[in-house]
């Protein structure tokens, strides 16, 4: 019986400290879309003042932008609530599904920007490029300030306001360059083709991000875990002879569950299984699994899985 008691105190501690983690990631989210919103207004006013086509849609997608990151906010705060009969493995993967939603708007949205540009490519126009230039010193102020906050995330879904953060930062990187370009030369071409670049890298980082995102949704081993390294360590364990069907996935990128099949020795009597277990248990922490189930065999009841 002590056994129970263990492992729920195990549990209990890994929760704080995800806790913990997750209510700053939260905070850093709401910042995050404060700033956004705000942005994003006075980038409406700007590109009207300006008669840039390339800002006022620019600011349709800072306001998505804003939309999306009060999802992911909303989606991460339900991520930290316990368990329960609904949701039994807790709320952890909600956090994901705003990482997989901001991606794909990302996506979306870097497509609209590359048609964008091909236009203005075919009929380049005129802007006042002094107001584009106050206009991008702001935006990049005020993304870097976001993105900083950003920096330290560890959740996917922090991660994809990241990289949210970081496309508008160059977005806006490009804008001041063209700006400045345009003060001085006739180049009206210089301003797609900057967008052009920029749309095709976000892209490319939120295919990366929607990879990742799949992969814990499909339940693959996860990426930071060596399946080889754990197996090892827990075959070093004194009473272990064998392990197998081992079954490892992650909940939301961060926080990961197993379950094995462990043929002990017979040398081993019965009172100290529950120690087995607890080692089995510590080796599986140091791998950021914050759940194990461990199923325990003589060789007498060897198992049918085996074969598997």
């Amino acid at each position: 019986m002590g056994q129970g008691h263990n492992h729920s105190n195990h549990d209990h501690h890994s929760h704080d400290h995800s806790h913990h983690h997750t209510s700053s990631s939260s905070k850093n989210l709401a910042w995050a879309f404060a700033l956004n919103l705000s942005f994003s207004i006075l980038e409406l006013a700007g590109g009207i003042f300006s008669n840039s086509i390339a800002i006022i849609s620019d600011s349709f997608h800072d306001f998505g932008d804003a939309l999306s990151l009060a999802l992911v906010w909303y989606l991460q705060k339900i991520s930290t609530k316990p368990k329960d009969n609904y949701f039994d493995y807790g709320y952890k993967r909600f956090s994901i599904l705003g990482a997989l939603i901001i991606s794909v708007i990302l996506s979306v949205g870097s497509i609209f920007m590359i048609i964008e540009s091909v236009k203005r490519f075919i009929t380049p126009e005129e802007t006042k490029a002094d107001v584009m230039f106050i206009l991008a010193v702001i935006g990049v102020i005020v993304n870097g300030v976001a993105m900083l906050r950003l920096n330290h995330g560890k959740s996917l879904s922090e991660k994809a306001v990241f990289l949210h953060f970081l496309e508008d930062i160059l977005g806006w990187i490009a804008v001041l360059i063209g700006s400045i370009v345009m003060m001085f030369f006739t180049l009206p071409w210089f301003d797609p083709l900057l967008s052009m670049a920029i749309a095709l890298w976000i892209l490319w980082n939120a295919y990366g991000n929607i990879k990742q995102v799949m992969g814990v949704m499909l339940q693959a081993v996860p990426h930071s875990i060596d399946r080889d390294e754990l197996i090892q360590n827990w075959e070093k364990i004194t009473g272990v002879q064998s392990i197998h069907d081992i079954k490892i996935w992650s909940l939301d990128g961060n926080h990961h569950v197993a379950s094995l099949h462990v043929l002990i020795n017979k040398s081993v009597k019965l009172n100290e299984f529950s120690k087995i277990k607890e080692k089995i248990r510590k080796v599986a922490s140091k791998f950021e699994i914050i759940h194990t189930t461990i199923e325990l065999e003589t060789d007498a009841e060897q198992c049918k899985l085996h074969s598997d």
